[in-house]
């Protein structure tokens, strides 16, 4: 009798799963058409983005790239796809790029800001990715005061004179502990470089371009003689362009000015010198009655023509001697500058000013939000009610009255006479603006973490600011990263905001771009242009926020 096995000796080969159970297939039918609704929703889905790129494709693949207008770039498009076709009009990207990604900067001088983003990069790199070596962090230190100097130019000593403030700061961050406790040595770390900065670094850096300009005038002399003979050469060419003929008469003109100024400077500085006397005698002679009032308008009507007219007469010797004293220290920074062309503020613009903007805040608002969060949540009473304060005066104002602040008001609170820059004034702005926001993302990410994470900080022996270094803020910032990349985002798109202050940001460029009449007419190429880049900013910034959670996941 033959026995039967009821147990397999001998295992199958395995099989490829079901066709429908595997690969895109399964997908599908597990998110797009996992049931009814889920399938209608797809097919409706399906529909709506195949309509959507029926229509936007062919308009932006039936286009002209070479055309000098906007009527240039229909006739090329309606010869090259039919009477009735319509198209985007590129020619415009192609025309105008330079002008919507550097502004107004010249352009012989865009290598500046491209070094300076590529630099960038270098020194974001350590700070973003834990595998670069520590050791460029110092050059990421440096760098904005490097950054600083290839965006505006002039001379090498200004950002070295801020650079001293931060320098100044740290000594006695780790000197003065000791002898004044750790709150006296925050107080002057904060202090001591604003004194500097306010008082001493102006005119140390006016010392060194006046010394220098007594040693390189005649240097300076024979280069403007040589940049006058290169225009010359240009305007006696014959293969040179009318444009380029009056380019180089006005740099003629402008040698020889400088020319002028250096082989004068002792009759400039005679001249100020009685300036100033003047300025005095007048003001000295003053009556008492009109003595405090810096302007006309101020002065009531009671006082008498006699005495508005001696305030009047010295009103204007001091507005002479500020005149004076300014342009004797332009000539003594352009004479004696060690260091690259000056660039104005006003020619910024593009992208480059929105990512200078932009940067600049992102990076200045977390340690300045976290500063503030740990102020909030401080048992000193002065620290947490100016943190508190400043933190809901600013949450309670629209950015946009921070900035027409920055470009209007502020100027009526500093000296007569003294000149603040624009960007740097919206720089400030929208970092005071982002860092408020970023205090309260911040304590947020403090009120999460378990009260037995302070305790074991306390349990190690580490003082406030060692617990918060390394055990509180990392586990804080790590649970804030999502908001903190979303505020980093915002902020960035809400640099379009200066063009309603007269920057010419990427939208303020395509309105002037859009008032010539070659373009006038041309809208969705440009916004598309400007969104486009927009979009591969934050994009970014987006990815890189999934990466760092991802990496910085602990599974608890």
């Amino acid at each position: 009798m033959t026995q039967m096995s009821y147990v397999r000796t001998n295992m199958l080969p395995e099989q490829k799963p079901p066709v429908t159970q595997a690969g895109p297939i399964r997908w599908l039918r597990e998110n797009m058409f996992s049931n009814i609704p889920n399938t209608i929703l797809s097919l409706l889905a399906i529909w709506f983005i195949y309509s959507l790129l029926g229509a936007v494709l062919p308009w932006i693949f039936h286009s002209s790239w070479n055309a000098g207008s906007l009527r240039e770039c229909r006739q090329s498009i309606q010869a090259a796809y039919g009477p009735d076709a319509s198209g985007a009009c590129w020619a415009v990207i192609r025309e105008r790029y330079n002008q919507l990604l550097f502004g107004f900067y010249p352009s012989h001088l865009y290598w500046r800001p491209i070094l300076a983003f590529a630099l960038m990069l270098v020194a974001i790199a350590p700070i973003l990715f834990a595998e670069v070596p520590r050791k460029v962090l110092w050059f990421s230190g440096l760098y904005p005061f490097i950054a600083f100097w290839l965006f505006w130019g002039g001379t090498v000593f200004l950002p070295i004179s801020i650079l001293l403030g931060f320098v100044i700061a740290y000594v006695v961050a780790i000197t003065l502990p000791r002898f004044v406790g750790s709150l006296g040595a925050v107080i002057l770390a904060i202090l001591l470089p604003i004194i500097w900065w306010a008082t001493l670094a102006g005119p140390a850096v006016n010392l060194m371009n006046r010394t220098l300009a007594g040693v390189l005038t005649p240097s300076y002399i024979a280069k403007m003689e040589r940049e006058k003979s290169r225009n010359e050469a240009i305007i006696s060419s014959k293969n040179s362009d009318p444009a380029q003929v009056d380019a180089a008469k006005g740099l003629i003109k402008q040698a020889d000015r400088r020319i002028s100024d250096a082989e004068n400077i002792g009759a400039l500085e005679a001249k100020l010198g009685k300036l100033k006397a003047a300025a005095k005698e007048k003001l000295a002679s003053l009556p008492a009655s009109v003595k405090a009032y810096r302007s006309l308008a101020a002065v009531p009507d009671t006082v008498s023509p006699a005495d508005r007219a001696k305030l009047a007469a010295a009103l204007l010797a001091v507005t002479n001697y500020n005149k004076a004293k300014t342009k004797l220290r332009h000539v003594y920074a352009e004479v004696g500058r060690i260091g690259f062309q000056p660039v104005e503020s006003s020619k910024f613009g593009g992208f480059m000013l929105s990512v200078v903007i932009g940067v600049t805040g992102i990076a200045l608002s977390l340690p300045l939000g976290i500063l503030l969060a740990l102020g909030r949540q401080s048992p000193l009473i002065i620290v947490k009610t100016l943190s508190v304060g400043f933190i809901e005066f600013i949450r309670g104002v629209p950015l946009i009255t921070l900035l027409f602040v920055a470009s209007t008001l502020l100027n009526y609170f500093l000296p007569p006479g003294t000149t603040f820059d624009i960007i740097l004034r919206v720089m400030i702005m929208v970092t005071l603006f982002s860092s408020a926001y970023m205090a309260e993302v911040i304590r947020g990410g403090l009120a999460a973490l378990p009260r037995g994470q302070y305790e074991a900080a306390d349990a190690l022996g580490l003082d406030y600011w060692k617990a918060m270094r390394l055990i509180i803020m990392p586990q804080a910032l790590k649970i804030s990263i999502p908001s903190i990349v979303g505020i980093f985002i915002g902020l960035f798109k809400d640099t379009t905001l200066v063009s309603i202050i007269g920057l010419m940001d990427p939208l303020g460029l395509s309105n002037a771009i859009r008032a010539d009449s070659n373009w006038n007419g041309i809208v969705w190429e440009l916004y598309g242009f400007i969104a486009f880049m927009f979009f591969v900013f934050c994009f970014s910034m987006s990815r890189y926020s999934a990466y760092l959670e991802r990496k910085l996941q602990t599974g608890h």
